[in-house]
């Protein structure tokens, strides 16, 4: 039992799917599609294929039909059968010529009888049959046009999209953030007023929203599935409301618990909300290459942690308006041997080291193809990289092998020209000087240091900060400041920034989509000052908020480390305090790391352990820890866990899963989303 457990869960999940596909036309989801991109590959799909012709498609109600010649479909999808996603299989199956149809769920049929309503105990009763999947086979011969064609419906745990050994993320659930104190304003509106909750700790599962719910059992059937292939028993525990709520369901899921029972190894998963700790995702402490990357370059479309690599350097094309041209590159690099070791050496190291790891490789492979390489030592430059790369240029069988390092390095020199890179150390070193000022003042004249910074547009220069540069840092200030004392000059500090950004949101040119979304207001034009006030007032309810979000933990009430006469102020990440305390050599009883029982024998081992010496479930007890971030986790911060369980307590292993990759500018995206209690599960 290892990490890489993560990768062979994947591996063996895709398998199973590549042994389906000969000579079929492959219709994807966007999420099935991001898990086969990190853990194999669409070239080993379209291998698996055969044929000279493109079989992959996208899984959408517009996609292109199989033709008379094209008789075999695969699809593949992260969702749940049931509403849109089954009228798109009927609108493709009937506009083409099928006659063998295979659809491929991520989601399991226990999951289905919960999306349709069946009660747990006639679910109980159906053990070992899927009449849910056998009555859509039927369907699917049906809309083929006879029931003497062939239809299979199956489940394969495609939950992960693994970006190395250590760290694995799940795109089906991208979108899955943890609850705000807004999203409580709207579930106690649907209640009366005696049962009105005061805090987010009052939230349970039986206040949920049904959707809600159900994406937290398709999540829970996917870790379910993983705890079985790594063939462990897990103890779950839980930090935050969301994470409890999770954890729970994950503790008494049935499947669950009749696994457990021939398990033989042992785990911990500990769920953590990202929200009890923004202050790591806006800000710019984390020394790491990839994190640059992901933070400057344009995303790739379909994708929540991949980014486009311009790839027109390697072509003669010089016209910029023939870029798109060009098929983009790319960091997954699941194929490539070679780029896989630079992309893990990446991961795990310090931007400079980075930086001369990719120039080493370079010098490396342009040796081998026997390139006329002019070696340079020293400061590593965008520009000698550049030169390294052009080697390339006009060596087709040089380029092809090297096709996935070359993307790797395309991707540093981009990152390293780009102008939002020098930008980083600006961000960094504001973030020190705050961090300074928290802890000699109030945030009153924090906030007052700010204020200068927010200019309009038509003021503003290149090392200005734009809007969404001034929201980052405003999230940065109120989430590494935590809870604070309110008083006239906080007050006043705050109308002030709220005034300036009020002018600088109506003086926009043009709306950002961020904005937009923080706005309300789909263009410019249309952002009156009133708009744009509600707008502002609104966004500071959301920043007290986040100030709150650690008000009801008992030990983890601050990340906010004060300076003293040999060590300045820093920032101690949420996730670093969780892990040092799941580690405590003294092992003390967690006070904010819940276990959630998963039944009687454990609750009465708790109620026991108050009278007797009866050890209570600690997370530290197994060889494996699982730590699951809801709703996110930074490259460095993943780094930081897999560097520092092994430290505190050898022989350990570790596996970090989150939601997504993230970066400034998407944990905004996920503040500002208005869909959290009514996530779009496809029907």
């Amino acid at each position: 039992m290892s990490a890489l457990g993560v990768q062979s869960f994947t591996q063996q999940g895709w398998e199973q799917v590549l042994a389906k596909v000969k000579r079929a036309l492959v219709y994807l989801d966007a999420a099935c599609a991001e898990s086969l991109h990190w853990s194999c590959g669409s070239t080993r799909l379209l291998e698996a294929v055969g044929g000279p012709a493109c079989h992959l498609r996208e899984f959408e109600p517009a996609a292109v039909a199989g033709g008379a010649k094209q008789p075999k479909a695969v699809f593949v999808l992260s969702c749940l059968l049931k509403g849109r996603t089954v009228e798109t299989l009927r609108n493709i199956i009937c506009r083409s010529h099928f006659q063998y149809c295979v659809v491929v769920t991520a989601m399991n049929h226990a999951v289905h009888l919960t999306a349709n309503h069946v009660p747990a105990a006639a679910a109980a009763e159906l053990e070992g049959q899927q009449p849910v999947f056998e009555q859509l086979e039927e369907k699917l011969c049906e809309w083929m046009g006879s029931m003497n064609y062939t239809a299979e419906v199956l489940h394969v745990p495609l939950l992960l999209a693994p970006v190395s050994p250590y760290l694995a993320l799940t795109p089906a659930f991208a979108c899955l953030f943890p609850l705000l104190p807004q999203d409580l304003d709207l579930l106690n509106s649907a209640r009366p007023d005696k049962r009105r909750m005061g805090s987010l700790d009052e939230v349970d599962s039986t206040v949920l929203t049904s959707e809600l719910l159900l994406q937290i059992r398709c999540l829970v059937s996917g870790l379910s599935s993983l705890c079985e292939h790594l063939g462990v028993r897990e103890e779950c525990f839980a930090v935050g409301s969301l994470s409890r709520i999770i954890a729970a369901d994950l503790a008494n899921y049935a499947p669950a618990k009749n696994r457990r029972k021939t398990s033989t190894g042992r785990a911990s998963v500990v769920f953590v909300d990202r929200t009890l700790d923004l202050t790591g995702t806006v800000g710019h402490h984390g020394d790491n290459l990839v994190e640059k990357i992901i933070s400057v370059l344009p995303q790739l479309p379909g994708h929540t942690n991949d980014v486009m690599v311009n790839m027109i350097e390697l072509t003669t094309l010089k016209n910029e308006k023939n870029q798109n041209m060009v098929a983009p590159g790319c960091l997954a690099q699941s194929n490539d041997t070679a780029a896989k070791a630079l992309w893990e050496a990446l991961l795990n190291s310090k931007h400079k080291e980075a930086v001369m790891e990719v120039r080493r490789h370079l010098v490396e492979a342009a040796s081998r193809e026997n390139l006329p390489i002019k070696m340079s030592m020293g400061r590593v430059t965008p520009g000698q990289l550049m030169s390294y790369i052009q080697l390339f240029k006009n060596n087709f069988k040089a380029l092809v092998n090297h096709c996935g390092l070359l993307q790797l390095g395309l991707a540093t020199v981009q990152t390293l020209k780009h102008p939002q890179t020098a930008k980083w150390d600006n961000f960094l070193a504001f973030e020190r000087l705050l961090l300074q000022s928290i802890g000699d003042s109030t945030i009153s004249i924090v906030l007052n240091q700010l204020l200068p910074m927010i200019k309009p547009s038509n003021q503003r220069t290149n090392d200005d900060y734009s809007s969404e540069e001034l929201l980052i840092l405003l999230i940065y200030i109120y989430s590494v400041t935590g809870e604070f004392t309110e008083d006239k000059d906080l007050a006043e500090a705050e109308e002030k920034v709220k005034k300036a950004l009020v002018q600088v949101f109506c003086e926009e040119t043009e709306l950002s989509p961020l904005l937009q979304k923080v706005t309300g207001c789909d263009s410019s034009i249309n952002l009156t000052f009133h708009k744009s006030k509600i707008a502002v007032d609104e966004l500071f309810t959301l920043l007290r908020d986040i100030a709150g979000a650690r008000n009801l933990m008992k030990q983890f009430k601050s990340v906010y480390v004060p300076g003293n006469h040999t060590h300045q102020a820093s920032y101690k990440p949420l996730l670093k305090q969780i892990v040092e305390e799941i580690f405590n050599p003294e092992k003390p009883d967690p006070v904010d790391i819940e276990h959630m029982s998963s039944g009687l024998t454990d609750l009465l081992k708790t109620g026991f352990s108050m009278f007797m010496k009866v050890s209570r479930p600690h997370p530290s007890d197994h060889p494996l820890l699982i730590l699951f971030v809801v709703g996110g986790i930074t490259v460095s911060e993943a780094k930081m866990i897999k560097d520092l369980v092994p430290s505190l307590k050898p022989g350990t292993q570790v596996i970090v899963l989150s939601t997504r990759l993230l970066t400034p500018l998407n944990i905004l995206e996920l503040l500002f989303a208005t869909d959290r209690l009514h996530p779009d599960l496809g029907f």
